[in-house]
């Protein structure tokens, strides 16, 4: 299972969520655990994703979410959760 680690953090709107899982969703990627809290207006998401199905690559998908955070005034990270793990180890 190819596991996905996708931020989105950026000033509260409607229809994030919305526009980042129809993006998903469309492009065959399975959301396995999600996280998104607003504190004082400002939006944090959290989602562990399996990209085994989609037919893009990782690259591919990185940058058109990229793309999309800057249509909604978001900031959208992925990262492979092997790199996320080695990265906040200890």
């Amino acid at each position: 299972m190819k596991k996905t680690v996708i931020s989105v953090v950026g000033k509260d709107a409607v229809g994030i969520i919305a526009k980042v899982c129809t993006y998903l969703a469309n492009n065959r990627i399975n959301i396995l655990d999600i996280s998104q809290t607003i504190v004082d207006g400002y939006f944090n998401m959290m989602m562990v994703v399996d990209m085994d199905d989609s037919p893009k690559p990782f690259s591919d998908i990185s940058s058109e979410l990229v793309q999309i955070g800057d249509e909604i005034g978001v900031i959208i990270h992925c990262q492979r959760e092997e790199i996320f793990e080695s990265m906040h180890r200890i």
